[in-house]
C-alpha cells in the first residue's frame, strides 16, 4: 500500500542537515529534468488521458446498463450511478481542457447542478463499476489540484482489469510522490506503472521517468537498463530520441 510522509514535520524545516538539503536539491533537479524532457509529448499525453477517460466511461455505461437490465431489482442503484457519473465525468473532462480547471475539478469531485460528484458516487454506490471509475477520476482530480496525499489515497484504492488504466494510476501515484519529494516511493511506482502494461505509450513513458529518477538515487544499473530497453523495444516512442544522451552519461560515470 502507498504510504506518504506526512508534512507535520514542517517545524523542523530550519534544522535540516546538509545531506538532506543536498538530496532535496538533487530531487528538485531530477523532476525539473523530467518536466523539461517530457515537454514535447505533453499535449499528446493530455489528449490521450482524455481519450482514455471517455472510452472507459463508455465501457462502464455499457456494463452498468447490462447490470441494470439483468438484475434491476437486486441492483436498483446501478442506473442511478450511470447518470451521476456522467455529470461528474463531464466536469472532469471540461477541467482537462480549461484554463479555469481548479473550480471544475472541484465540481467533478464534490458535485454540482443537483448531481453527485465523484466523492458522493464512491460513498453511495460502493461496489459498482461507476464507483470504481469515480475512485480513479477522484485521484486524478486531486493530482491536478496538487492535493497529492488525497491523490495517492484514492489512486491506491483503485484497481482495474484494464491494464492501461492500471498503468496510468500507478504512474500518477509516482507523480504524486515525486511532488511530495519522496523519490524512492516515486521510483517504485514508476516501475510498477511500466510493468503494468506492455505498450508503446505508457511503458516507455514510465520507464523513462523511473530511469531519470533512478540515476539520481543510487539505482544507476537499473536506470541504464531502462534507458536501453526504451531504445531497443520502443524506438518510435518520443522518449527514445532522448535516451542516447542519458545512456552516455551513465556509462561514462561508471568507468
Amino acid at each position: 500500500m502507498a504510504t506518504y510522509k506526512k508534512r507535520g514535520a514542517k517545524k523542523s524545516v530550519n534544522k535540516v542537515d546538509a545531506p538532506a538539503e543536498e538530496l532535496k536539491s538533487t530531487t528538485a533537479e531530477v523532476f525539473e529534468s523530467l518536466d523539461q524532457t517530457a515537454s514535447r509529448s505533453e499535449a499528446f499525453v493530455s489528449q490521450y488521458q482524455n481519450f482514455i477517460l471517455i472510452a472507459v466511461a463508455v465501457v462502464v455505461t455499457g456494463v452498468l446498463g447490462y447490470l441494470a437490465y439483468d438484475s434491476f431489482v437486486a441492483q436498483p442503484k446501478a442506473a442511478e450511478a450511470v447518470n451521476e457519473l456522467n455529470q461528474a465525468q463531464y466536469f472532469f473532462e471540461l477541467a482537462v481542457n480549461s484554463t479555469e480547471s481548479d473550480s471544475l475539478y472541484r465540481l467533478a469531485l464534490e458535485g454540482g447542478e443537483g448531481k453527485y460528484g465523484f466523492l458522493d458516487i464512491i460513498d453511495n454506490y460502493s461496489g459498482t463499476p461507476a464507483a470504481k471509475l469515480a475512485t480513479y477520476s477522484a485521484g486524478m482530480a486531486y493530482l491536478n489540484l496538487k492535493e497529492y496525499e488525497n491523490a495517492i489515497n484514492y489512486l491506491d484504492n483503485f484497481s482495474s482489469d484494464d491494464v492501461m488504466l492500471s498503468a496510468l494510476s500507478k504512474g500518477a501515484i509516482g507523480d504524486a510522490f515525486a511532488q511530495l519529494e519522496q523519490p524512492d516511493e516515486a521510483f517504485e511506482y514508476y516501475v510498477q506503472a511500466a510493468n503494468a502494461s506492455d505498450n508503446a505509450f505508457s511503458t516507455p513513458k514510465y520507464l523513462f521517468k523511473a530511469a531519470l529518477l533512478g540515476a539520481q538515487i543510487g539505482k544507476a544499473d537499473q536506470a541504464l537498463s531502462f534507458f536501453k530497453r526504451i531504445k531497443e523495444e520502443y524506438p518510435q516512442a518520443p522518449e527514445a530520441a532522448r535516451v542516447d544522451v542519458q545512456i552516455g552519461k551513465l556509462e561514462h560515470s561508471s568507468n
